[in-house]
C-alpha cells in the first residue's frame, strides 16, 4: 500500500570530514511507490543513497527499513535487514569472469542454502523477468549497455527484495534504451509490488517513472522541493526548481563545486 511507509529518513546529516554535504534531512518513502531522489551535479544524491543502504554512517540522525535502524542493526539483524533490499549500482558492477547465470547466482549461493539446480531456477526467472532468458549463459563483456544494466537490476531481485535502490539506471544509455529500461521499471513496480528507490538527473525518465521526488539543494545541503515532479515543474514556489525540471538554464549558482559524491 503505497500510504504505507517502508523507509524513514529522520534528521541525518552527513559529512566527509569537516565538509558538510547534507544537512538535517527527512523524509518517507512509501511501500510500493517509486521515489527518486533528484538534484544538480554534486548535490549529494549517491551519497544519500550510499548511506540508505548502510555503506556509510551518517554524522547524526537515522534511517530506518520499516522499524529496524541501517545506523545500529548489527549480527543477524543486520543481515536480515541487507536481504530486504537490493542495488543495482550506475555501471552494474557485473562480475566479468562470471556469466549473466552466474552473476544473479551469487547472492543466492551466499545469502542461502538452496542447491545449485534450484539457484539456476531462480536466476532463469529473475533473467525471464527483465527479459534476458536467452542470454544466461553470456559474459557481460558480450551483452550491450542496456542489458547490463537489466542483468543488474535481475541480480539484485534474486533474494526477493522488498526495495530496489538504483543509482543512475539511465546513465550512458541512448534514449530509446533509458525508455525501455524506464518500462522495465514501472512494469516491476506494477507487478512485483517492489518499492523503488532511484537516483537519477534525467528528466524524461523522472516524469515517466517517478510517483514522488525528492530534489536535493548543493547550495543549502538540504531537500528544496519534495512532491509530483509534473506538479514541481509548474506549481512550485521557488524559481530555480521550476526551472529545472523545465530545463531551463540555471544563473544562481547552486550546483555543487564538486563532482557527485
Amino acid at each position: 500500500m503505497k500510504d504505507e511507509t517502508i523507509i524513514t529518513v529522520d534528521n541525518m546529516t552527513a559529512r566527509y570530514g569537516e565538509r558538510l554535504v547534507l544537512d538535517a534531512l527527512s523524509f518517507t518513502v512509501n511501500r510500493g511507490e517509486i521515489f527518486v531522489i533528484l538534484g544538480g551535479s554534486g548535490c549529494g544524491k549517491s551519497t544519500l543513497l550510499k548511506h540508505m543502504i548502510g555503506l556509510y554512517e551518517p554524522a547524526s540522525g537515522d534511517i530506518r527499513i520499516g522499524d529496524i535502524s541501517v545506523v545500529s542493526a548489527d549480527g543477524a539483524e543486520r543481515d536480515a535487514l541487507i536481504r530486504r533490499f537490493g542495488v543495482m549500482y550506475q555501471s552494474g558492477a557485473l562480475f566479468g569472469s562470471m556469466t549473466l547465470l552466474e552473476n544473479i547466482c551469487l547472492p543466492l549461493e551466499e545469502f542461502t542454502d538452496l542447491g545449485k539446480e534450484a539457484r539456476e531456477l531462480i536466476a532463469h526467472m529473475k533473467l525471464s523477468l527483465v527479459g534476458l532468458a536467452e542470454f544466461a549463459n553470456l559474459m557481460p563483456s558480450e551483452i550491450s549497455g542496456g542489458m547490463k544494466k537489466r542483468a543488474a537490476i535481475a541480480r539484485a531481485m534474486a533474494l526477493d527484495p522488498e526495495i530496489l535502490f538504483l543509482d543512475e539506471p539511465s546513465a550512458g544509455l541512448d534514449p530509446i534504451t533509458a525508455d525501455e529500461l524506464d518500462e522495465l521499471i514501472v512494469q516491476l513496480s506494477r507487478t512485483l509490488k517492489i518499492t523503488f528507490v532511484i537516483v537519477t538527473h534525467e528528466l524524461p525518465s523522472i516524469y515517466k517513472i517517478a510517483d514522488r521526488v525528492i530534489m536535493l539543494d548543493a547550495r543549502t545541503k538540504k531537500i528544496v522541493a519534495e512532491g509530483n515532479p509534473a506538479d514541481l515543474r509548474g506549481n512550485h514556489e521557488d524559481e530555480w526548481v521550476r526551472n529545472f525540471f523545465n530545463r531551463k538554464s540555471q544563473s544562481t549558482g547552486r550546483t555543487g563545486e564538486d563532482d557527485e559524491q
